[in-house]
């Protein structure tokens, strides 16, 4: 039976961040969903880490098994939130549980994070170095503001079971924010699949120009990997 896909996006973002992925499943024949993270009622300021995953159970549980969980940044620590209701995991350059937490780089996060009040086409191509104009423009039209109360609680640490459903980590080669030595060590813990990514820029796998290659190396892991006993295997593009 063919998986469903679910995508789950970082901070400030939304399901647009993964169109280029979305694209290469969908042309493979996955149904796919990429929905938007939700404030919660009472505010973006009081939106918690644990609203956002009772969204992404809830997408997840909606969709017909098996079903596949993609997620990047803040969403890959969602999704191995809720791992248990996965039948195989993706995590792109995830923010990682704890103990990998206290490798992160120290931030301060105000109530709200005024990404798109602040946001600038020239500092959004210097976190995009390795996308063209075309995806820099499109990112800079859409980055959204964040709660900083979700990323405060992730960046202190959030403690995890390992997942038992196959699970591949892809880490970028260059990332300040989520440094690809800190995946490298959760995947190692985990006895995650590796994938080391050429991208030079913390979201470059998903809006870098080689975010298609990315996406197809991901979908030929779902293909061979899904459905069997986790083993840890190493790859690299």
């Amino acid at each position: 039976m063919t998986p469903a896909v679910l995508c789950l996006h970082g901070a400030g973002a939304g399901g647009w961040e993964w169109n280029v992925w979305r694209a290469v499943f969908e042309a493979a024949g996955l149904a796919t969903a990429a929905p938007d993270l939700q404030p919660a009622a009472p505010g973006l300021a009081r939106t918690t880490l644990d609203d956002y995953a009772a969204q992404a159970r809830a997408a997840l549980r909606a969709l017909p098994r098996p079903r596949v969980l993609v997620g990047a940044s803040l969403g890959g620590l969602l999704a191995a939130m809720c791992a248990d209701d996965a039948d195989a995991l993706v995590l792109v350059n995830p923010l990682p549980p704890a103990p990998w937490h206290a490798e992160l780089p120290s931030r301060d996060w105000p109530a709200i994070v005024p990404w798109r009040r602040e946001a600038r086409l020239a500092s959004t191509r210097r976190a995009l170095p390795d996308a063209d104009e075309a995806a820099a423009l499109y990112a800079f039209d859409r980055w959204r503001d964040e709660s900083g109360l979700v990323l405060r609680t992730a960046h202190a640490g959030v403690t995890l079971e390992r997942p038992v459903c196959p699970l591949l980590c892809m880490a970028s080669a260059v990332d300040d924010d989520v440094p690809p030595a800190i995946t490298a060590a959760l995947a190692a813990a985990w006895d995650a699949d590796v994938l080391r990514l050429p991208a030079t820029s913390h979201v470059g796998p998903l809006l870098g120009r080689g975010a298609a290659a990315a996406a197809r190396q991901a979908l030929a892991w779902c293909r061979d990997r899904r459905g069997l006993p986790a083993a840890s295997r190493h790859a690299s593009e």
